[in-house]
């Protein structure tokens, strides 16, 4: 402790980290069975989620690959960068000049490859031509993530309307009463699902006629998260044995942006 070690791209600046210090202090800092400090833990985390290496591939001068493992599972199960994302994006709503939290949302979902590790729960989605992951998002009108679901890539996008929307209104506080949707959701199913949720669900349609690049209404905000989430290359794939940690990592990518946005606003 206390080493002085390289510096990478991926670590965490000091007013970020005296940002997020709070949410991953699952017990004293200074406690006594706590062998690494959590900085580098914490930092080694935003490593693998950056660079998308292996845990076994976390440099030498950050904590052992398993220390940063098992401190990751820890703050997976407890829920931690789930609540970093939900306060970050209502501050981030207020100082733009809005509510705390949306009345519109924005969901589609995008195909991830599979790999050996994730081949296992993998499922073949016929309009992507792909084996894989499908990670199914919700996000507001500002493009920060809301709720999020994994399945495997030949499960429809109409079913995780329910699950959700269930977890939107749960983050939110059932404040959303409108969610923006493509083709791919359009059915009495859908519809329904959403509305027990006291949601409406609105589809934008391509157009009829279009030459070249058309920007739909509203649907580019959840394609531009999609691209913000593709920064980190762990999320070039599904890297992920299970489909929390796949979860977790989107959580954390997000955490990430939101908060290095978040800190600029508020230093600028």
């Amino acid at each position: 402790m206390g080493k002085t070690r390289k510096v990478y791209p991926s670590d965490v600046t000091e007013e970020e980290w005296w940002f997020v210090l709070p949410y991953l202090l699952l017990c004293r800092e200074d406690a006594g069975q706590r062998e690494h400090e959590l900085r580098e833990v914490f930092d080694a985390v935003r490593y693998v989620a950056r660079s998308g290496c292996a845990w076994r591939m976390i440099p030498g001068d950050l904590p052992p690959w398993a220390a940063v493992y098992q401190q990751f599972r820890r703050w997976l199960d407890a829920g931690v960068f789930e609540a970093l994302v939900s306060d970050v994006q209502s501050i981030a709503r207020e100082w733009a000049g809005r509510k705390g939290q949306p009345s519109a949302i924005c969901i589609d979902s995008r195909t991830l490859q599979s790999t050996p590790e994730s081949g296992a729960r993998a499922g073949y989605d016929g309009a992507k031509r792909r084996k894989g992951s499908k990670v199914h998002i919700a996000v507001d009108t500002l493009g920060h993530l809301l709720a999020l679901t994994v399945t495997p890539a030949d499960q429809g996008d109409r079913d995780q309307i329910a699950p959700l929307a269930q977890q939107v209104q749960q983050v939110t506080g059932r404040t959303v009463e409108l969610a923006y949707v493509d083709q791919g959701y359009t059915g009495p199913h859908a519809a329904d699902a959403a509305k027990q949720h006291g949601i409406r669900l609105e589809v934008v349609k391509h157009p009829m006629a279009k030459r070249g690049f058309v920007l739909l209404p509203r649907r580019w905000v959840v394609e531009r998260s999609f691209a913000w989430a593709a920064r980190f290359r762990r999320l070039a794939r599904d890297y992920e044995r299970l489909p929390l940690t796949l979860k977790g990592i989107h959580f954390i990518a997000f955490a990430i942006l939101m908060t290095s946005r978040l800190i600029k606003i508020a230093t600028s």
